[in-house]
């Protein structure tokens, strides 16, 4: 009576040790649960950030001129009215790039500019 005994327990211990180990809710399939659950955190940490940088853009672009003036220049390379333009040229790229060529009916600044007429 007593073998019986010890071998349904026996049994019982190995069918309890295969849901532990292989089953649906097994200890490596939890573990791999806990670190996607840790990589989705710290991706949605930095996707927060992004969008509270984003919302202090939008919000500045709706109330101010200054980022809107900012963004001209950057990124469109407007230049305001009385601005002196400097452009820098590499010295690699002006060797690579071709010389321009200058047009033969080519028009003088003065004679491009509109007459003001003086009372």
């Amino acid at each position: 009576m007593l073998k019986i005994v010890v071998i349904v327990l026996a049994l019982l211990f190995t069918a309890l040790q295969y849901h532990l180990w292989f089953g649906e809710g097994s200890w490596p399939r939890a573990q791999a649960v806990r670190e996607k659950l840790e990589l989705q955190i710290s991706e949605n940490e930095k996707l927060q950030q992004s969008n509270a940088t984003m919302e202090a853009e939008v919000l500045d672009l709706k109330t101010g001129l200054d980022a809107i003036e900012e963004r001209a220049r950057v990124d469109l390379g407007l230049v305001r009215q009385g601005d002196v333009y400097f452009q820098i040229i590499q010295p690699e790229k002006l060797m690579q790039a071709p010389a321009p060529q200058q047009p033969t009916d080519a028009v003088s600044p003065a004679a491009s500019k509109p007459q003001e007429n003086k009372p």
